[in-house]
This record gives C-alpha cells, structure tokens and sequence, in this order.
C-alpha cells in the first residue's frame, strides 16, 4: 500500500513539473537578426529537346492505330541511327486514340496522335536528325539546362550568395555595436528562369521550305538564383 502511495506521489510532482516548464514563458531572443541574401549566375542553355508528332483520323479505329505505329516506327528507326547517350537521346511521347461524335452523339470516327521527342546537348546531331525524319512533324522546341550545367552553375550562385549573406551578417552586427556573430539556422533555395527566343516558329518554317535539312534553332540563356535567409547572433 506505502509503494501505491509513493508511486502516486511521484506521478504527482512529475505532472507538476512538466505542466510547470509548459506554462513557464520562454526567455525573449535577443540580439538576434534576420537576414537574407541572393546570388544569380545567368549561364547558356546547353540541353535542346524537340519534339515531333502526327495525327490521323479515320473511320476504322484499327487503321488509325496501324497508320500511327507505322509512322512512328519509322520515324524511331531512323532516329535510333544516331543515337548517342548524353548527346542526342530519343523516346516515345504520347500515343493516344480517342472516338468522334457526331451530332447524334454517336461515334462517327476515330482520331490519334502519336510523338517522338529527341533530346540532349548535340543540337547539330538533334537538328539534322530531326530535319531527316518525314513520317512526323514538328510539335515543339525547348531548351534546358542539363544536370551537369545546373549543377555546376547553382554552385557558384550558392557560393556568391554564402559570401554575401556572411558580409551582411558582419556589417549588420558591426552597425549595432557588435563585434562578431554565430549562425543559428539557415535555410538555401535555387531556381532557374530560362528565356528562350522563337525557335519553335524558325524551326516550323525551315521544315516546310526545306526537307531533310537541319532545323535552325538557337538557344537562350537561363539565370540560376540561390537565395539563403537566415538569423545570426549578434555578440
């Protein structure tokens, strides 16, 4: 009975305490500032990516889908000859078959559409290729960054924006009267922003006026952005 009663008596005070420390307010931060600093690397896109397509239509929803494996089997053979990891590689985009309806709301036909996109940092490669193919046409062109620039371009605008955020730190801190500071959390972001010019519209033109011949195209330059935000403590 002297055990249930201790053991009772020791939950008690333990509910004290903790209910204690819950309401107890917490000090207030002091001499802390919040601070944030950029820095950007605006760097050429290096990864083009085209994308081709077709699309038929018929009554027979069988001789649809023939004539869209026909075309773009084609057009992978073909594309496969050049293939070359890294720098031109291909894959099969949408493949779709849907009905038409008439006005009664019944089927009346079939439509499909089926795309081949080629990609990489070959524009020369991708764009002849491209020009060669005559089973699809051009739907789309983009540019990118490619992993390996984006890597290589984020961490020099997250180096430039380190050096930045300590240099503020230091001057803030030696604004209020301190002599130096400690880093209490920091928190790093990037992002790209890419502006490209009108290759789809030079491309789509040059396609029409000239068959397998490469495809002019000319990429734009993106700008990588690193932000980091923080709070220091001014001593």
């Amino acid at each position: 009975m002297r055990t249930q009663k201790w053991i009772a008596a020791c939950l008690l005070l333990a509910g004290a305490a903790g209910a204690l420390a819950q309401t107890t307010p917490r000090e207030p931060l002091q001499n802390v500032a919040q601070l944030s600093a950029s820095g950007s690397v605006e760097v050429q896109q290096d990864l083009l990516s085209i994308s081709m397509s077709t699309t038929v239509g018929g009554t027979d929803a069988g001789a649809v889908q023939t004539q869209l494996k026909q075309a773009l089997d084609t057009a992978l053979a073909q594309a496969r000859q050049a293939v070359a990891p890294g720098q031109m590689d291909v894959r099969t985009g949408n493949f779709s078959l849907y009905p038409r309806y008439g006005k009664d709301g019944k089927i009346n036909g079939w439509q499909g559409s089926t795309e081949l996109v080629l990609e990489g940092r070959d524009f020369s490669r991708i764009t002849s290729t491209a020009g060669k193919i005559q089973t699809l046409t051009l739907a789309n062109v983009s540019f990118a960054l490619s992993r390996e620039q984006r890597a290589r371009v984020e961490g020099e605008a997250q180096a430039l924006a380190i050096e930045r955020f300590k240099a503020k730190a230091g001057e803030v801190s030696k604004s209020f009267g301190f002599n130096s500071y400690t880093l209490r959390e920091v928190s790093i972001t990037a992002n790209d922003q890419g502006y490209p010019p009108r290759p789809r519209m030079m491309a789509m033109q040059a396609k029409g006026d000239m068959a397998e011949a490469a495809i002019p195209v000319e990429a734009g330059k993106s700008t990588v952005l690193v932000s980091v935000s923080g709070s220091v403590q001014m001593k």
